[in-house]
């Protein structure tokens, strides 16, 4: 079992910026594919970013590329989500995800793809 942390969300004014981290144990995090969802009120979980165990291929949803930037540090167990140029419509709960069961190598964005989850860190985005 994998158990993560997020930290890093909070209050930020529109066009601000917010960098999330997430927290993972065990020994074998550069093992695994790891995600970022967020879930706004009223609305389903969705995806927002994934990146693979080294790090080399991330992917987006559309409407944060160019704006948030996933990335990992395998030694310190954490994968981080940078967030720029923030709009109200970014407010959601964002958890972080981890896949242990096997990586063929793909686009992870569906919710069943991954096996554990964080607690969630609130993102609120004020106009």
């Amino acid at each position: 079992q994998v158990q993560l942390v997020e930290s890093g969300g909070g209050l930020v004014q529109a066009g601000g910026s917010l960098k999330l981290s997430c927290a993972a144990s065990g020994r074998t995090f550069s093992t695994y594919a790891m995600g970022w969802f967020r879930q706004a009120p009223g609305k389903e979980r969705e995806f927002v970013a994934a990146i693979s165990r080294s790090g080399g291929r991330t992917y987006y949803v559309d409407s944060v590329k160019g704006r948030f930037t996933i990335s990992r540090d395998n030694g310190q167990n954490t994968v981080y989500l940078q967030m720029n140029s923030l709009t109200p419509e970014d407010t959601a709960v964002y958890y972080c995800a981890v896949r242990i069961r096997t990586d063929y190598g793909l686009a992870y964005v569906l919710n069943s793809d991954y096996d554990y989850w964080g607690q969630g860190t609130q993102v609120t985005v004020s106009s």
